[in-house]
This record gives C-alpha cells, structure tokens and sequence, in this order.
C-alpha cells in the first residue's frame, strides 16, 4: 500500500513522512490552484464599516510579498524560483497593481492618507520579518513549484484562494489521498 501525491506530472509514491507529506500538501496546493481557476469567486465578507475581513487586496499584496521574500531566501539553492517569481508578477501586473491600489484606499478610508502610509510600510514589513526565515510549512522546492503553478494561472479571485491556503501558519487538511 502506498500513498500517492499528485502534481502535474503524475503521481509518484512518498519517501518520507514529515517531507512526504510537506511535499503532498505541496502538490495539492498546486493542483489546487489550477483547480480554482474553474470555482466562481465568492464575495467576501464585510465588516460593519463596508471594508472586507482580510481584503482580497490585502491578500494580493501579502502573497506578492511572501513569495518575493521567500524567493530572495531560495535563490542560492538548487530550487531557485526568481524568474517563476518574475513570471508572476509579470503575468498578474494589473492584478497586482490594482489590489494595492484598492489596499491602499482600504487604508486611507480606515486611517487617513498619513495613517494608511505607516500602516501599509507596517503591513510589508511585517510580511517580509514573517517570511524572512523561510515559509513555516514549505520547503523551497514546494516554494518553486508553486510559484511556477501561479504565474500562469488567471483571475484575481484565484489567486486570492491561493494566498488563502499559502499564507495560513499550517497547512489545509487534504481532501483526498490515492492508496494503492
């Protein structure tokens, strides 16, 4: 009996626990961006102010700078994902460009324009500290096989899906396993 993990190129059978199963939430999270792109974005939810519990904005910018973070962290080793990473923000420039403008506005209607420039250089700083020692779940590989998944997938609401389950401090519960 074997547990398989599935990524794009097919199933292949786990070698370790605590790095196989790292590596199956991995390729679930890859397939699982690709499978976003066919789910229909659901709107999110508000506060009383009309301003979204952990904007999609919000989420655009903070998976920008994790995968920016932890990019600079992998690229001396053999999984260097700097140019996945460019192809990224290449590919999703508008998408990007627009949260943080629409983060920024968030921020200016909740502190004003002097309060939303401290609270955003916060919120990046914050983000690059967090980031700064590695992602707290995936290894670099995973890292690069990820931001290789995200730089041709489509759609502002499927990346915010994403930065949902990459950015969570442990990973999702997988849905399925193939045993053979």
């Amino acid at each position: 009996m074997h547990i398989t993990r599935y990524f794009a190129r097919g199933a292949r059978p786990l070698r370790s626990v605590k790095g196989g199963a790292r590596r199956l939430a991995a390729g679930w999270i890859a397939g699982a961006v690709f499978a976003l792109t066919l789910v229909p974005a659901q709107p999110a939810l508000a506060e009383p102010g009309g301003e979204a519990v952990g904007s999609e904005a919000e989420k655009l910018r903070k998976l920008d700078i994790m995968l920016m973070v932890t990019g600079l962290r992998c690229r001396t080793t053999a999984d260097n994902f700097t140019e996945d990473y460019g192809r990224f923000t290449s590919n999703h420039l508008s998408d990007l460009n627009q949260a943080a403008r629409d983060l920024q506005a968030q921020l200016s209607a909740r502190y004003g324009t002097a309060g939303a420039a401290k609270e955003l250089d916060r919120l990046s700083v914050m983000m690059a500290n967090e980031y700064g020692g590695g992602h707290p779940w995936l290894s670099c590989a995973e890292l690069h096989q990820i931001a290789k998944s995200l730089a041709v997938v489509q759609g502002r609401a499927t990346l915010a899906e994403a930065a949902d389950q990459l950015l969570d401090r442990q990973p999702h519960p997988l849905l399925a396993l193939a045993v053979h």
